[in-house]
């Protein structure tokens, strides 16, 4: 048997299903370029028949991602099919994904379809997939709860018909380990046609067995592992591959299995996909949280000094963590904040190191002495702006308080090339204030549902980071802001989402043309 193991990445689907607000296309294409410098095999780029901003990010990742296969997801529907082919014409190595219930629960009360008419659906859906590409992967939604006999049947006919990747969604994390391992082998031992597709695996973690049934799974035959990067997905998330990966790496003398991954990647890809998606790595999060390598334990604590593999079974190392602290000042050179980028494992693509200069002096004037994670913030902004033309831009803006509680806030915001507007406004509190002022502007009908400021750094040190969420025509839209000064980041947030409000306008209004 094969003793590589792929990895399907889903978290710019799946994942992002999860979250409150859509990403844009530009914050898409990032984490896409994340992946595949990680060293993801197959990255689930979209959904793509699900609105056009789906369609227009998988479009844009097909067109830059050459060492990563771009899938997109489509139900047994043509209309699917072909959209989802359609965005990926530029794809140089496209698969087509295609999922049906199969569980007697969902061809019932969700599909209220019969036994023949699923069959039938599958089989003529992978034969139209096939006129686009041989690249084509079938799900059997809901497989830990389908019979045996009935999931064996579905595969046994999706292979017959072209399907040469197939796979077996715990979707709603039912199963356990044994269990899920005994389905596994079940397939290879009753499907007879089983040898001429590779096996896959997606696993959804309600019970918290996400990464034990991946890796039962693989015990079993499987050869396909399909997850996200910090386990995000739809209610209690996916399997978290870091996790997978990891299992692999330090048994891979006992399992004999490899991947692709380039391990030093992981905890970097990580945190910009905590970033872009503004889902916090929790602490105790195993592989990449801030925890994992920590030891509070005297007992624990003494074990390590003398040897560290006593307490760790992983050299934070090998997924590309840093412990040391940079120790930067105004008075620091434009090569010593380009040496410490390449330490943190950024590439000179990565960023603009004149730009990013030029926001690091600013910021060290105001703080005196500059972090890693204030280098990483700094050259995410400035990728940001590297990436898109924002068609809002703060240029100017003052608060004035008063012990009555009243604020009075000036703003002048650039609207597209030329236009430059000016707003005053008194409210009560500085960013309510500030918020109206902005608002006034642009005249967007928006509601704030969400204002969280959280500090990257501790003390004086700490660069605010304010993430809102607004509400605008029944979409949710995320906004991210960071600054030294709370107001100034809130405001940053603010424009932020109008942008990505403009942006999701435009590609309506392109779709609306039917272009």
């Amino acid at each position: 048997m094969n003793n590589k193991v792929l990895i399907f990445d889903t978290t710019l689907r799946d994942g992002e299903q999860a979250l409150p607000a859509c990403l844009n296309v530009n914050e898409k294409l990032q984490i896409a370029i994340a992946l595949e410098r990680l060293g993801i095999d197959i990255i689930e780029a979209g959904f793509p028949i699900s609105s056009p901003g789906d369609f227009k990010s998988v479009q844009v990742i097909s067109k830059n991602i050459k060492n990563s296969k771009i899938c997109s997801l489509a139900r047994c529907i043509y209309k699917d099919i072909d959209t989802a082919a359609q965005a990926m014409k530029s794809a140089i190595s496209p698969r087509i994904h295609i999922f049906l219930g199969t569980s007697s629960l969902h061809i019932q009360s969700k599909l209220k379809k019969s036994f023949h008419e699923i069959t039938e659906m599958i089989t003529s859906s992978i034969k139209r997939a096939r006129k686009y590409t041989d690249d084509i992967e079938f799900s059997c939604e809901d497989a830990g709860r389908t019979s045996l006999e009935n999931l064996c049947f579905f595969v046994e006919k999706a292979i017959k018909y072209g399907a040469n990747t197939i796979n077996i969604p715990d979707t709603v994390g039912y199963t356990t380990p044994t269990q899920f391992k005994n389905i596994i082998q079940t397939l290879y031992e009753k499907v007879p046609n089983i040898h001429k597709a590779i096996l896959s695996v997606h696993c959804h973690n309600d019970l918290g067995m996400a990464a034990g049934n991946s890796m039962s799974a693989i015990e079993a035959g499987a050869r396909q592992i399909e997850g996200t990067i910090g386990g995000l997905g739809e209610r209690a998330g996916n399997t978290a591959l870091e996790e997978i990966i990891m299992a692999l790496k330090i048994h891979s003398r006992k399992m004999g299995l490899v991947t692709n991954i380039k391990t030093k990647e992981i905890y970097r890809t990580s945190k910009i996909i905590s970033q872009l998606c503004r889902m916090p790595i929790p602490i105790n999060k195993a592989i990449i949280g801030k925890n994992a390598f920590s030891h509070s334990s005297g007992i624990h604590q003494d074990g390590v000094l003398k040897n560290k593999e006593n307490y760790e079974i992983i050299d934070p190392t090998m997924i590309g963590l840093k412990k040391s602290k940079l120790n930067l000042t105004s008075r620091s050179g434009r090569a010593a904040v380009n040496h410490r980028m390449n330490e943190m494992g950024y590439q000179p693509h990565d960023y603009n190191i004149d730009k990013l200069y030029i926001d690091f002096l600013k910021l060290a004037d105001k703080k005196g002495q500059i972090f890693d994670y204030d280098l990483e913030a700094l050259a995410f902004i400035n990728n940001q702006k590297e990436k898109e033309e924002e068609y809002f831009q703060l240029k100017y803006f003052d608060v004035q308080s008063k012990l009555s509680g009243f604020s009075i806030a000036s703003v002048i915001l650039k609207c597209g090339s030329k236009k430059k507007i000016k707003e005053v406004t008194t409210k009560n509190g500085p960013v309510n204030a500030i918020y109206q002022a902005l608002n006034k502007i642009t005249l967007y009908p928006i509601k704030l549902k969400k204002f969280n400021l959280v500090a990257n750094g501790e003390g004086k040190d700490a660069l605010g980071q304010v993430n809102i969420i607004v509400k605008y025509k029944s979409r949710n839209f995320y906004g991210l802001g960071l600054a030294t000064d709370v107001i100034e980041a809130s405001a940053k947030a603010l424009v932020n989402v109008f942008n990505h409000i403009f942006k999701a306008n435009q590609i309506d209004k392109k779709f609306d043309r039917g272009s």
